[in-house]
């Protein structure tokens, strides 16, 4: 007979804990003359045989009720289903954490953080060592921080080369500029890659232009290019990020940002950038939108991805109105914007596709150009030109 301290030993279990068992009618042990509870070695097998029970993730109910009578079925099914479900998750988070390690894809992980919690997903990167232009592009083009050096080499690789990084063209720029109800004087054009825009409005106004993006090659590209049509004198270029512009409020009465405020939200770049506005200035902006309500679900799947924001042009509008700007006239771009966009890029993946064959880069390039050709009219660029209100 032993004692419920050496019993405690011989299982391996706490003295509270055989307690406990015995309160739920699991162990049953004889109280003493003496006032000690003594216990046998049938005790013994029967709590051997209970840790046994629990091993398969049995509770302690379900412990008792097979003790007891005949075992259910229903219920080791239902258990091994739990177990199933939580193995399952277990394997997620190792591959999760195996990822982190460098041990994997993150591309999934970074893509679903972004949509649940884009601000704090930029954050995060950040943290982890990416400045904001790093912790940008993986946020919107490679989506794997363990693969992302490789992936903008890659990308870089096929847009240096480019004139144009986004949809658009000269005959819609210059009809945005000819809605406004007076030439501005003094223009920012927020993201101007390699400055379309930015020679536009330095060629058709006399305003004073400072034209911001975040890629010192593209602004060199455009410095040299002014400097050849004699349009240096009127713009300053300024490399800097969308999100934290060094400029003071009021300080410019129009804001244009073709194919850019996606990066930082569309909704948040109204806010943010509104300060910069005189009263009544204007900010004319192009966004990517839905021109169906019911658009194919393989459009739907890769936008879903690229540009989870992404909305019909009466959410824009409302997004618009309610952040304090009236809306003085709206218009989808014209096709030719889309053809002087991907025509140039389909060109140059084709070329440097047999050089980098595995690239996931170029993979994504690929999906994105047969997206365009299966579906554009499903969905397009749109120019908003607003007016801050009161």
């Amino acid at each position: 007979m032993y004692r419920i301290s050496e019993l405690a030993e011989k299982v391996g279990l706490s003295r509270s804990t055989l307690l406990y068992y015995e309160k739920l009618g699991l162990l049953q042990g004889i109280r003493h003359t003496n006032g000690y509870r003594l216990y046998s070695d049938k005790d013994v097998q029967q709590l051997h045989l209970l840790q046994q029970l629990q091993a398969g993730g049995l509770t302690l109910k379900e412990c008792k009720s097979f003790l007891d009578s005949k075992v259910q079925r229903t219920v080791l099914e239902k258990r091994l289903q739990q177990l199933d479900e939580d193995i399952a998750q277990k394997q997620q988070a190792r591959a999760l954490l195996a990822a982190l390690l460098g041990d994997g894809s993150l591309r999934l992980w970074h893509q679903q953080t972004d949509k649940l919690a884009p601000d704090a997903h930029l954050d995060w990167l950040k943290q982890q060592g990416f400045d904001e232009q790093q912790a940008l592009h993986l946020k919107w083009l490679s989506k794997d921080m363990n693969a992302h050096d490789q992936y903008m080499a890659d990308f870089m690789t096929v847009f240096q080369g480019l004139e144009r990084w986004g949809p658009s063209s000269d005959a819609d720029t210059l009809k945005a500029l000819s809605t406004l109800p007076t030439t501005p004087t003094r223009i920012i054009d927020i993201g101007c890659g390699k400055g379309f825009s930015t020679r536009l409005l330095a060629k058709h106004t006399q305003a004073e232009i400072v034209a911001v993006d975040n890629e010192q090659s593209a602004l060199d590209e455009l410095g040299e290019r002014l400097t050849k049509q004699g349009l240096d004198s009127r713009v300053t270029l300024s490399c800097a990020s969308m999100t934290d512009l060094p400029f003071t409020p009021e300080s410019f009465d129009c804001i244009w940002s073709e194919a850019a405020a996606y990066i930082m939200g569309v909704e948040q770049a109204l806010i943010q950038w509104r300060k910069l506005l005189t009263d009544s200035g204007f900010m004319v902006i192009s966004d990517l939108i839905w021109l169906t309500d019911n658009p194919s679900q393989e459009a739907v799947a890769f936008w879903e991805s690229e540009y989870p924001d992404m909305q019909t042009v009466e959410k824009r509008l409302d997004q618009m109105r309610q952040v304090g700007f009236d809306v003085i006239d709206h218009f989808t771009l014209s096709e030719q914007a889309w053809h002087d966009y991907y025509q140039p890029l389909k060109a140059r993946v084709a070329e440097v596709t047999a050089s980098m064959p595995n690239s996931n880069a170029i993979a994504d390039i690929e999906r994105e150009i047969a997206i365009y050709e299966g579906y554009l009219g499903e969905f397009g660029y749109h120019m908003f030109v607003l007016r801050k209100g009161a």
